[in-house]
């Protein structure tokens, strides 16, 4: 299918702006340019009950966290969020539309991570941060008026990845039981060569330099990106995981990567939905208020949700 024409639109209009690309630039500078586009983009914000910013324990210090709570009450679903930026760029903000969205629709609490970025450190600091989370929340349901036993994560590209893994490590941690997750244009794999890689290298937002930009800071110099909590797809076994949502798009670099994980995770008994939004571009569900399909693909992933995080 060809270009949404609302993708086309602001492809065009981001070509016009002639920014450098991301992989030529400074992770200091590429947050910046990020947190500068995300103050300044169109957004739709939904109204929450109550919307809260603190700091929980985290491996390397406090780490900050955004509380969304749609209604008054203690016996929400907790769902953990995971920003995405290649874990190099982004914060709690650039995905505070969808977080607003997905508490209300759902009925949850939703803990919003702001885990450490790579380069300042590398794997698995950001995923440890995010499990630290995770750990944080399920030990304070009573505090944050959740039920500990109903629980999803979600995250869009990196915070996809960090999602996966995070389930990953608590099923070999014996941790808090999982009941879904929802991967938005994920990150699987440490892998260049798929056919999506090579038909999306460029003109679509997300590029293939800039992906092996965000996998070498993320993984550094001497990093091992087949390690399963990298790349949840060289895990030894996917079996036992939680009910999983993943959403992919047509025009993304990451898609052949995605459906690769879905098909994996079912070919082992796990209840998987996998959807490629035709026409789309990475990430596209994060842009509430630009694309009319990023509501459409919350819609899709809350309705999976609740039926997974139900009383």
């Amino acid at each position: 299918m060809a270009l949404h024409p609302q993708v086309a639109s602001a492809l065009k209009m981001a070509e016009e702006l002639n920014l450098p690309a991301l992989n030529t630039q400074t992770p200091e500078a590429a947050r910046a340019a990020a947190k500068e586009r995300t103050a300044n983009a169109p957004r739709e914000l939904e109204d929450v009950a109550s919307i809260r910013d603190t700091e929980v324990p985290g491996p390397g210090g406090d780490l900050p966290v955004r509380i969304y709570t749609p209604s008054e009450g203690d016996n929400h679903s907790l769902i953990m969020w995971f920003h995405g930026g290649g874990w190099v760029i982004g914060d709690l903000d650039n995905e505070d539309p969808a977080c607003r969205v997905i508490a209300n629709t759902t009925d949850s609490v939703i803990v919003s991570i702001d885990y450490r970025l790579s380069p300042d450190v590398r794997f698995p600091e950001p995923v440890e941060d995010c499990y630290a989370g995770l750990l944080w929340a399920h030990s304070n349901a009573a505090e944050l008026g959740v039920d500990p036993a109903r629980i999803g994560v979600a995250g869009t590209s990196a915070g996809g990845n960090l999602s996966a893994a995070v389930c990953l490590m608590a099923r070999d941690r014996n941790g808090p039981v999982i009941s879904h997750q929802v991967l938005f244009c994920p990150v699987i794999d440490h892998d260049f060569s798929t056919a999506s890689y090579s038909a999306n290298a460029d003109g679509y937002m997300l590029t293939r330099d800039s992906m092996i930009w965000f996998w070498d800071h993320y993984i550094g110099p001497n990093g091992d990106g087949s390690h399963p909590y990298a790349s949840p797809i060289r895990a030894e076994s996917l079996a036992g995981l939680p009910a999983t949502t993943i959403i992919a798009a047509e025009y993304d670099p990451l898609a052949d990567e995605a459906e690769a994980y879905a098909e994996a995770l079912k070919a082992v008994g796990n209840d998987v939905t996998y959807n490629c939004y035709e026409g789309m571009i990475h990430g596209f569900n994060g842009q509430v208020g630009i694309f009319d399909r990023s509501r459409d693909a919350l819609v899709e992933a809350t309705t999976r949700l609740k039926a997974s995080l139900s009383a």
